[in-house]
């Protein structure tokens, strides 16, 4: 009877010690979001409207509402009316331009008709240089004109550049999301005065998650890129969800292994983070969760 006793504890204790052989992971981690971005305010001003709660799914070009614009449209009509006002001048030097071509032509048919005269001894040198130094004065005037007439344009072209601008802050204004995913927090409200730089709100991608996780120097030759690995997170208190990943980076530098996570035996040890990438299809997965992942 006692044969029979010590043989099914050696049995029991044999299939124990194998289970738990069979179900030791080869590193553990936590799932984190690696695509996650923080959006920022684009432009000064008080936010009128931010429709985004925490948990919202957005979709990339989204309007989730607008910073106030009331002072850039107030700054445009001025530029706009300023624009306007130089533009009235290019009437006054188009017209000017049009008397000094008129008068040049005049001035040019005498010029030729002196010319003319002086070669056979009709006009004398001094009806010549006369008409030369007239023809020569209104292309000094044409010039000049020409000159504040481009120094018109050019005023124009500055003015415009700072509606094109307000245009753009105006733009800017509008509260866009950049890009699809889900809205992790939440970090300013409506009324509140935007910054540009100042954090609105942090979104991710969680379709697709990371197990950062980390393994020791003697099993680091087993791991490579690319290479697929089993990666499970609890369901409930006995029961574990397996899915497939893939290591996708692996440390090229050992470092302690963090306190969080190893006891304190294994705190001393040199270890290298990885990261195996998941489908988090049904989005069980969530971030700071913590996972283990088995070789193959």
């Amino acid at each position: 009877m006692k044969r029979v006793i010590i043989f099914t504890l050696l049995t029991f204790t044999l299939i124990t010690s194998c289970k738990k052989t069979d179900n030791k992971a080869d590193g553990y981690g936590n799932f984190d979001a690696p695509d996650a971005a923080i959006i920022s305010a684009q432009t000064s001003g008080i936010i009128k409207s931010f429709n985004v709660e925490e948990g919202n799914v957005l979709k990339a070009d989204e309007i989730l509402g607008f910073v106030d614009t009331t002072t850039l449209h107030l700054q445009k009509v001025v530029y706009q009316k300023e624009k306007e006002s130089i533009a009235t001048q290019l009437k006054n030097i188009a017209a000017a331009l049009e008397v000094q071509k008129q008068q040049l032509f005049t001035q040019q048919q005498n010029q030729k008709r002196i010319r003319n005269l002086y070669k056979n001894n009709a006009a004398t040198k001094q009806q010549l240089d006369n008409i030369n130094g007239a023809v020569a004065l209104i292309q000094k005037q044409m010039k000049a004109t020409q000159t504040k007439r481009d120094n018109v344009y050019a005023s124009i072209g500055r003015v415009e550049a700072q509606i094109g601008l307000l245009n753009e802050n105006i733009q800017k204004s509008i509260l866009k999301n950049p890009v699809s995913g889900t809205v992790l927090i939440k970090y300013a409200q409506t009324g509140e005065l935007a910054v540009p730089g100042k954090p609105l709100y942090q979104i991710a991608n969680l379709k697709t998650m990371n197990l950062n996780a980390f393994v020791t120097g003697s099993q680091l030759h087993k791991i490579k890129l690319g290479q697929k690995v089993k990666v499970f997170f609890d369901k409930n208190k006995t029961q574990n969800i397996e899915i497939p990943g893939r290591v996708i980076w692996i440390s090229s530098q050992a470092e302690f292994t963090p306190k969080t996570i190893q006891t304190k035996q294994e705190r001393v040890n040199l270890v290298y983070a990885i990261k195996i990438e998941v489908k988090n299809k049904k989005g069980e997965i969530k971030i700071g969760m913590p996972g283990d992942f088995r070789l193959h």
